[in-house]
């Protein structure tokens, strides 16, 4: 078991995986979360396991304050501490603003914004008491931008940068440092649906990203860049130049 310990919401698959994958090759022993799919989250215990470090899965609804803190404590019991965290469980529920349902807006917003609330501050508690620990929040170039039909998604990410600017200022005496990653198109399940030639036209690099351009983003600002705090790096193929 390693001394340093990485928790990964939404780990199971897509960006989160990848980013616990890359920890993992750090040498971090890996907790994910999971909402739902527990044969994806057995895999990606098995694949972080092969890299030869410990790791398990956490079933919880990060929405749910009271969920979020009896899983961390339970992480603090076994492993002690929790180096890193990095808030990548999100949803979308994309609609026209005048359409779009109080539980759509609710649903986004909670899991997507309230949902990092929860978690941070129940391994923030952890982290201070250590004096270290670092945040990559999963951001959007949507939460900068916005984007038509997405309102609620946008207004989430937006907000989670604001989250990310005001914790790094709050926790840097304490040795903690908060950043976020801002990606663009991302081929994941969430984008699958995306006309994708349509939309590389307009992308410099020609080509959606992959998620694992976004996981060595998030291993920079999580293990390396260690003079790097407040941050907001938008990862999306140059796309918003």
């Amino acid at each position: 078991m390693s001394e340093k310990l990485a928790l990964v919401t939404g780990g199971s698959r897509g960006i989160g995986k990848a980013c616990a994958i890359e920890l993992a090759k750090a040498g971090y022993d890996v907790v994910i979360n999971y909402a739902g799919n527990e044969e994806a989250a057995n895999k990606t215990v098995s694949e972080l396991k092969s890299l030869g470090v410990d790791a398990a899965a956490y079933r919880f609804d990060i929405s749910d304050n009271d969920a979020v803190n009896n899983a961390i404590k339970e992480i603090l019991e076994k492993y002690g501490r929790i180096d890193i965290l990095v808030n990548n469980a999100g949803i979308t529920r994309d609609g026209l603003f005048m359409r779009m349902s109080k539980e759509n807006w609710n649903a986004v917003i909670d899991t997507n914004l309230t949902g990092a609330y929860n978690v941070s501050q129940a391994v923030v508690k952890a982290m201070v008491k250590q004096r270290c620990g670092a945040i990559v929040n999963m951001a959007s170039i949507v939460g900068i931008y916005g984007n038509a039909g997405q309102a609620n998604y946008a207004a989430a990410k937006a907000g989670l940068i604001g989250l990310t600017k005001s914790l790094s200022k709050e926790l840097a005496s304490r040795n903690i440092r908060v950043n976020a990653v801002a990606p663009g198109f991302i081929q994941t399940d969430m984008t699958k649906d995306l006309d994708a030639e349509k939309i590389t036209e307009v992308i410099p690099l020609k080509r959606l990203g992959e998620p694992s351009d976004i996981a060595s983003a998030v291993k920079f600002l999580a293990v390396d860049a260690t003079y790097v705090t407040g941050q907001v790096l938008q990862i999306d193929g140059g796309l918003t130049i």
